[in-house]
């Protein structure tokens, strides 16, 4: 398994359109195959950043999403509002306390 964490910077003003956007595409996205979990997360503090955690059953899967129509048109609609460069990581589960 893959865990994908991506940070997006959004200008104050696109907050809600992001979030628009990402409910129309919220179900497409966990829908994807190999994509087995999705989550929007928001800054507590800093409430115009955004963070998806996403898990993929490994790196091919993420690439197939990364590269498909779906991911462009999504891709396309979302950079237009960003006021920072995203930031991503991929990274591997190590620990988990329940």
């Amino acid at each position: 398994m893959l865990i994908r964490i991506v940070k997006m910077t959004f200008d104050p003003k696109e907050v809600e359109n992001f979030q628009q956007l990402f409910d129309r595409n919220k179900n497409k996205i966990r829908s994807f195959e190999g994509c087995n979990h999705l989550e929007l997360l928001r800054g507590k503090n800093d409430t115009n950043i955004f963070f998806t955690y996403s898990y993929w059953d490994d790196e091919s899967a993420l690439n197939e999403y990364r590269h498909s129509d779906l991911f462009n048109e999504v891709w396309a609609e979302t950079k237009v509002l960003f006021s920072a460069k995203p930031e991503a990581w991929s990274v591997d589960r190590i620990t988990t306390l329940e």
